[in-house]
Parts: structure tokens; sequence; C-alpha cells
């Protein structure tokens, strides 16, 4: 069996709601085991049998639609992937200092060639971001919640779906999932 983090995006937030009882009932349901959500905001831990991560994504979008009527993006990591996520965070002292301003935007694709540079550009404030494996380490020394760098601005730029976390959630995460 191997340990997965998924993370589903813009649920509980905007009037997609989806209960975590409900969630975690419906992955059990589909052979999945030792199901455990972390906050509202869609974060699972879970085991399965040996598979991939993009074959759970397709398979977790195509039925949490059916059974729980919720269509969202899933972004799923082995232990291992998110193990290394955590790992190669570039904003170390960030993340000691002030872990709540550090986010992870978590990609669905590796974004295309020079797309990297174009996010950078697309920076208006303070915001200071380094590309990682299917990832985007960010610092928002002003709080996310007014910063003109969105998660729509980094998904165009990057050509590819995301979700944000921030740091506080991803070392909870690699816990839960022994990573």
């Amino acid at each position: 069996m191997t340990r997965y983090v998924a993370l589903l995006r813009a649920v509980n937030v905007g009037g997609t709601v989806v209960r975590m009882e409900a969630l975690r009932g419906h992955l059990e349901s589909l052979g999945l085991t030792s199901v455990t959500s972390l906050l509202q905001s869609g974060n699972v831990v879970f085991q399965a049998t040996q598979t991939t991560s993009r074959a759970l994504e397709e398979l977790l979008e195509r039925t949490t639609a059916s059974a729980l009527g919720v269509e969202t993006t899933y972004f799923v990591r082995s232990a291992a992937e998110w193990g290394r996520l955590a790992a190669a965070n570039p904003f170390r002292e960030e993340a000691e200092r002030d872990p709540a301003h550090l986010h992870v935007s978590v990609l669905k694709t590796a974004p295309p060639d020079g797309s990297w540079a174009r996010l950078e550009a697309a920076i208006v404030g303070r915001e200071r971001v380094r590309a990682g494996d299917r990832a985007a380490y960010i610092v928002y020394p002003d709080g996310s919640g007014a910063s003109k760098f969105t998660l729509g601005v980094i998904e165009r730029t990057l050509g590819t779906r995301g979700t944000n976390r921030n740091w506080n959630t991803v070392t909870k995460l690699a816990r839960l999932v022994g990573a």
C-alpha cells in the first residue's frame, strides 16, 4: 500500500461545499484506506494499492462528480512526492519565521519552458516565487488576501491548473502522510 496526499481545488470557498465526512466516506467506498482529512479545505491523506498519482486524480475527479455532485480538480502526490515537495522548499528562512505567508501552488502539470520567467515578470508587489517540480513556492510578505499575484495569474501564466496551500498545511500533510 502506498500513502497519498490529495488536494481538492477550491472547495469550501466560493459556494462549493464538500463535507469532509462525505468525502472520506466516498474515498473509502472506492477501496482507499486509512482516509484522513485535514481542515475543511480539501486536504486528504489515504492509502491505495500500487497505482499512479495521475490515475488516482482521474478516478477521484470522475467519481466525486457523480457521488458528491461536485466538479473539482484533484492534485494527488505520493508520500515520496510530497516529501520531495516539502524538502525542495527554497524559502527555508521564511518557513521558519513566517510559515503562514509562504505558500505552495501545487500544479497539475509541469509548465512549459519559459513560463517561469514570465511568472516572475507578472509580480507587481513584494511577492517572490521559485520554481519546483510541478509546484511554485511563493512568499507573500504582505499576505495573500490582497495580493494581485493570485492563483489565477499563476495558472494563466504557467498554463496549468493549481491549488494553493500555506506552509503550515504543507508540513501538517507531510506529517500525516509520513513523508
